[in-house]
């Protein structure tokens, strides 16, 4: 007994003392587990980056053994060819007319199959499914299937009892606008994945409470339903912008920038001038892409932002 009151009264034991739970996770994952990821990024994307604002200001191509420094050749050269306004006008045009129809697609099926039923979640799958595939392969497949002797006009000439030979992609007018729907079909599933957890997060009792104040479903969906739907609209629609702005693969499949350069987009005007072996042309032309989005694009983005806030 006197031997369990001495240890009771007797000072504790020196031990080491206890770390924070910010030290033990810092212990347990070390920084410099960052070190392959932190490689590989700047491998393949600070150095390409870096690179490609360097090589605009010389006169590297494939017509020269050595790379020499140029200034602003490239960019008065470029500035003074007439295409680069063309192409940045398409440009421009390609990515409103799919940051339209995607989001507008995206958001009617969002709405559709918002009810979580077996029949919804299937289909759900069957239109996210063109998110996964290949864009090249996309752009393939709408390309035998739009020719004037393809299976969509042996479809409508079927219906309607004729032979129909539409040159989908033979206009110079109305080519930028199938192509940009073929865009949006590719992406739609995603926006309305997007759209679909902003209505989850939309609360019910709300809903309910308008329902009962007598406003119809059109008048809840304007004045409730799509106001909470910003930050879901705001991703959407940049992620639309963006992904068209710098946009390739569809159209190179589709029309190649055709007919008549009515859907050459600065990327396809790049691709076509690294082709030529003038590689440092195009890679200003890639500079000026950079500029572009930054300059066209992200104002957009922000101006969604601020609504957000006031919302």
């Amino acid at each position: 007994m006197a031997v369990v009151i001495d240890r009771a009264l007797a000072p504790p034991s020196p031990s080491r003392p206890r770390t924070s739970s910010g030290q033990r996770a810092a212990h347990d994952h070390p920084l410099w587990f960052l070190i392959p990821a932190l490689a590989v990024l700047t491998v393949f994307f600070v150095l390409p980056t870096v690179f490609n604002f360097v090589y605009a200001f010389t006169d590297w191509s494939s017509f020269k053994s050595s790379i020499s420094f140029a200034g602003l050749e490239n960019f008065r050269s470029l500035l003074s060819n007439g295409s680069l306004a063309d192409a940045l006008v398409v440009t421009m045009v390609y990515a409103a007319l799919v940051a339209v129809f995607q989001n507008l697609f995206g958001l009617v099926l969002a709405l559709l199959l918002e009810r979580d039923t077996a029949v919804n979640r299937a289909v759900r799958v069957a239109f996210f499914v063109p998110v996964v595939m290949s864009a090249l392969a996309v752009g393939y497949i709408f390309q035998a299937l739009l020719k004037p002797e393809g299976a969509l006009n042996q479809i409508l000439g079927f219906l309607a009892g004729r032979t129909v030979e539409i040159a989908w992609l033979g206009s110079t007018t109305w080519t930028i606008v199938v192509v940009a729907l073929v865009h949006a079909w590719k992406w739609m599933g995603l926006s309305m994945l997007i759209y679909l957890a902003g209505l989850k997060t939309i609360n019910s009792e709300v809903i309910e409470a308008a329902r009962i104040d007598g406003a119809g479903w059109w008048k809840t969906f304007l004045a409730i339903r799509f106001p909470l739907l910003a930050p879901a609209i705001t991703f959407n629609v940049a992620t639309a912008l963006l992904g068209s702005m710098n946009g390739f693969d569809i159209v190179q499949a589709t029309t190649a920038g055709g007919p008549g350069g009515s859907t050459e987009l600065l990327n396809i005007w790049v691709f076509r001038t690294f082709g030529q072996g003038l590689f440092a042309q195009a890679t200003t032309m890639s500079l000026v892409l950079f500029v572009a989005v930054t300059v066209l694009a992200f104002p957009v983005i922000r101006t969604l932002r601020r609504r957000e806030d006031v919302l």
